[in-house]
């Protein structure tokens, strides 16, 4: 079967789809529409699935000739908190919801990929399983459609994963070895000291002056505790404390965020920060507290799996459509959960299209994709699993 004529009979219904998905966009957790959409098109395909994964997400199951090897390819489904202004001739009907960041994109890449998928069944060395994952945006889906077996029964070798990306041009993709997207962090620091007037400051504990030396402080995480091979961001975002200029408060708390782009930077600096903020407190006569709540990891690519959508990319595109990113995103993204799983890829979809206004960055109220990304998306994702299973 030659893949680009494949792609080619079924675009034209594939785009009526995401035009759909646009028009019709579900913040995370309640893509129930979406998820009815998929799979209303797997049902017409004959495509076996569950539903309801993680709330909203859906898995979808193409048998091949044997489970020898299997391989998963993963989408996310839900738009973001944004009222769209794009020139797109199907905008959102959902106010105040767009699919801003692409997952339209996403999602009509794999449910096309679903349907050539399955029209070759019968002559796959392997077994496919697609993720339709919801929340990406928001409380993360990846994790809970781990938790609850999508990588099990039969049991996953491998995930891949795209994302759309404005910078790059269409008919291109990005890949990088390594490290690709970063962890991210939200840190609360809140310090404690003892309330008094401001006219007798001696009779108090001044958590203000406290928290500004702990700031200062927290500068030096990434500048003097990382070494400069190494990327970290460190962010103290907001400072609350006190009512009046003339009481010192008893309490100030912090807010920050930090991103790393490995588990052990993750967890040093982690470490640092208590350390950093305990200490000077407790040189102050005060207590410092420091709450870490974990969000998504960091997403690292497995270097062979790297290779073989590279190959795979130059089949389909040729090696001049081929970009090699030198540095990864300090941005997030849950694929990290498939990433830390299975050997995975994740990749850019080039979507950059000035002729066609396809010039704004992801999550803009004007961002627009250009739909000829969807064939690319189709056609690198079948490549690289047919690769896979030789």
């Amino acid at each position: 079967m030659n893949i680009d004529n494949l792609a080619a009979e079924i675009i034209d219904e594939i785009i009526e789809i995401r035009r759909y998905l646009h028009q019709n966009p579900e913040l995370g957790q309640n893509e129930f529409n979406t998820m009815e959409t998929i799979c209303s098109f797997l049902d017409k395909c004959g495509i076996e699935y569950k539903k309801n994964v993680a709330d909203t997400g859906v898995v979808a199951l193409i048998m091949g000739k044997t489970t020898r090897k299997v391989i998963g390819v993963r989408a996310d489904i839900d738009a973001l908190p944004i009222k769209e202004e794009s020139n797109v001739d199907f905008p959102s009907i959902n106010e105040n919801v767009m699919h801003a960041c692409g997952h339209d994109i996403h999602t009509a890449v794999l449910l096309g990929l679903a349907k050539l998928l399955k029209l070759m069944e019968n002559n796959l060395n392997g077994t496919v399983k697609l993720f339709f994952q919801p929340a990406e945006e928001t409380i993360g889906g990846a994790e809970r459609m781990i938790k609850e077996g999508c990588l099990e029964n039969p049991n996953v070798d491998a995930v891949l994963g795209l994302h759309v990306n404005p910078d790059i041009e269409v008919g291109k993709i990005g890949i990088r070895y390594g490290k690709m997207f970063a962890a991210s962090d939200m840190i609360t620091i809140t310090v404690s000291g003892v309330q008094t007037h401001g006219a007798y400051p001696h009779d108090g504990i001044d958590p203000i002056v406290i928290s500004s030396n702990i700031v200062m402080a927290l500068q030096t995480l990434v500048s003097r505790n990382i070494s400069p091979c190494n990327s970290a961001v460190f962010t103290v975002g907001s400072i609350h404390a006190g009512t009046s200029g003339n009481i010192i408060p008893e309490t100030a708390k912090m807010n920050c965020i930090s991103r790393t782009l490995d588990s052990k930077t993750r967890k040093f600096l982690q470490r640092r920060v208590v350390e950093i903020a305990e200490n000077i407190a407790k040189s102050y006569r005060g207590k410092a507290d420091v709450n870490i709540v974990e969000s998504y990891g960091p997403l690292i690519n497995d270097d062979s799996m790297v290779d073989l959508v590279k190959e795979a990319a130059i089949e389909s595109i040729g090696i001049d459509n081929i970009i090699v990113l030198e540095e990864p995103f300090l941005g997030t993204e849950d694929f990290s959960y498939f990433a830390a799983a299975k050997k995975a890829c994740f990749f850019n979809l080039g979507v950059r299209n000035e002729d066609k206004g396809c010039i704004y960055p992801i999550h803009s109220n004007k961002f627009v994709a250009d739909e000829d990304s969807i064939s690319i998306g189709i056609r690198v994702f079948l490549n690289s699993i047919l690769k896979f299973f030789e």
